[in-house]
Order: C-alpha cells, then structure tokens, then sequence
C-alpha cells in the first residue's frame, strides 16, 4: 500500500515557483550545514550540467556570511536547509541573504521553526521511515531546483524528474529488500573498525560527504574522510591496504570513469572493500535521461540501512552524542 503524501510537496513547489518567476535568477547558492549541506550537492550537479546561464554555488553556511559573495544579489537564489530550522548559521545565512536582496528559499522538517520565519519562502519535507520517498529532502529539493531551472531557462526535464520522484518509494523498497544481507554482514565485518573511508564524485560525492561526517564520525564515532574519486590519486591513494576500509560508491552520472578508476585500484592493493553500484539496483519507474541524477538518492538511502547495521552491531546508536546539543560550542 502507497504511504500518504502527508505533505503537499507540489503545492508547496507552485508557490516557490511562482516567487522565482518574479526574480531575474542569474545565480543560485546552496546553504547549509552538515548533513543538510551534503543533501545540496547533487542539486548543484545538476545546475552545473543544466543549466544554460545561471551558476550555482554551494557554501558552508558561516563561510556564506564571511565570504559575502560578490554576486550575491537582487538577481540570486539562495536555497537553505536545516532539518530542526534551528541552526544558528543557517538562520543568520537567511537573514544576511535577504539583506542583500537575494531571495530565500528553506528547506525544514520545522514549519513554525527560525529558519522559516527567517525566510521569504518555506518548503515543508517529511522525514522518518514510513514517509514516501516524494515528500523527502532529497525529493523536494529535487523538485525546486529542476522547477527553478524550468521556469528560468525553459528546461525540460522537470516532468521526468517528477515522474521519476513519485516512483522513487518503489525503487528504495527494492534496494533495501536487495541489499538487506549485504548490509547485516557490513555491520558485523566493520564493528571494530577504528576507521573507514568513504570515497565518490559527481552528483554522489555529497553522499560519501554525508555518510563520512554525519554517520561515521558523528554518530558512530568512527574515524572517517570523505576522498573525492578524482582526487585520489594526488594523495589519498597511499592509505590503502589490506587492513583499510573503503566504502565506495558508483553512480550513473557522467564521472562515474573517475569512480571505477579508482576502483580497480583498490581492487588491487585493499581487500576490505564495500562496493555500493547503482547499476546494480532496479530502476524501473526513473526516467531516461535523469538516472544519473538519481543514484544518490538510492545509493544513499542504502547507505543509510549500512549504517542501521552498523549502529546495531556496535550498540551504539545513531542518536548517540557526546558534545552536539549538550556543551557550548
């Protein structure tokens, strides 16, 4: 049975639309923190692939402040998140946007949090494991950015994109039913891992970001980098070994070259490899043409059931803090 879209996610996207129209979008900055910070890279992918004219930006939500952008301005979107609406930088980068002209669009679980009243526009996603896939972060800013580009530049890829969103809560419950043995044994063969790397580039690098940050050392304490696929070999290379975890990811966007290349090394000098490939997972539902812009989502929310196992197989929870929300800081 297909979960109820709580959320008026199209709704909501009309009326963000319709305020975008009314602006002369010339440039769109991505602000955030963290996890929701690593939720923006596959959408600047695909300004960065998309886009005609407009460029896009993606900054750490203090450096936005500091940096002050020199074309921040009348003709800018600035596209923030926060999951609790509550992060001080966050809130302090919607206000410094709009005091320069720009408009602001906000993501948030929290309608009634500071982010949103700090905004000129507020889209609502559903968050937690019954909600369908389409009211989701990933969804909704999917759904922003392919409208921005439509109504900016003419683009036509929204309508599959839209199409390829609602059949996305299929695809997820296929990868999970897929990779169900796959992450057990992940969380029992990685439990004592002191440190595991997690490698990617392109529109999946945000999720190597996320799972390295956010999951590993965040929440599980576990030592981790996020390497750039492209990057490797100007460093990160001389880590690996037979005793060094990698996680690594394979998408279907234009620098998955980078992604096997790095691979087949690996293959040759590490044995604890965890290959996650989106060619392996069905697809069927997503359109032709933008498959490559969602494999993150999917390569994600299987990352997200490694992590489940992970957590388990260690008795520590992802929940689990030691600083965040309870000292100064």
């Amino acid at each position: 049975m297909e979960t109820e879209l709580v959320v008026d996610v199209k709704n909501q996207i009309k009326h963000a639309l319709a305020e975008v129209k009314k602006k002369n979008v010339e440039n769109v900055f991505f602000v955030a923190c963290g996890g929701s910070s690593a939720l923006m890279y596959p959408s600047k992918y695909v300004i960065d692939r998309e886009a005609k004219k407009m460029d896009a930006h993606l900054y750490s939500s203090n450096e936005f402040i500091y940096r002050n952008h020199s074309k921040l301005g009348n003709h800018s979107l600035v596209i923030l998140c926060s999951h609790s609406g509550t992060t001080p930088e966050t809130v302090e980068a919607a206000k410094f946007a709009k005091s320069k002209g720009a408009l602001t669009v906000s993501l948030t679980n929290e309608i009634g949090s500071p982010l949103a009243q700090a905004s000129d526009v507020v889209l609502k996603y559903e968050w937690g494991q019954e909600v369908n896939a389409f009211t989701t972060n990933y969804s909704v800013i999917y759904q922003l950015v392919f409208g921005v580009l439509k109504t900016v530049e003419d683009n036509p890829k929204f309508d599959l994109i839209e199409a390829s969103l609602e059949n996305l809560q299929t695809v997820y419950e296929k990868a999970a039913s897929q990779s169900h043995d796959k992450a057990v044994q992940f969380g029992q063969a990685y439990k004592d891992e002191k440190i595991i790397y997690t490698m990617a580039s392109g529109a999946n690098y945000g999720v190597a970001y996320s799972f390295a940050i956010c999951i590993l050392m965040e929440m599980q304490w576990i030592h981790s980098h996020a390497i750039h696929a492209g990057e490797y070999f100007h460093g990160p290379f001389e880590i690996i070994d037979e005793e060094t975890p990698f996680i690594i990811l394979l998408g279907l966007d234009e620098t998955r070259h980078l992604e096997e290349r790095a691979l087949e090394f690996s293959k040759r000098y590490g044995k604890k490899l965890v290959i996650l490939d989106a060619k392996e997972f069905d697809f069927t539902g997503i359109q032709e043409g933008v498959e490559g812009y969602i494999a993150p989502l999917v390569l994600n929310f299987v990352l997200r059931k490694y992590a489940d196992n992970l957590a388990e197989a260690r008795n520590h929870p992802l929940s689990k803090r030691r600083y965040m929300w309870k000292v100064e800081y």
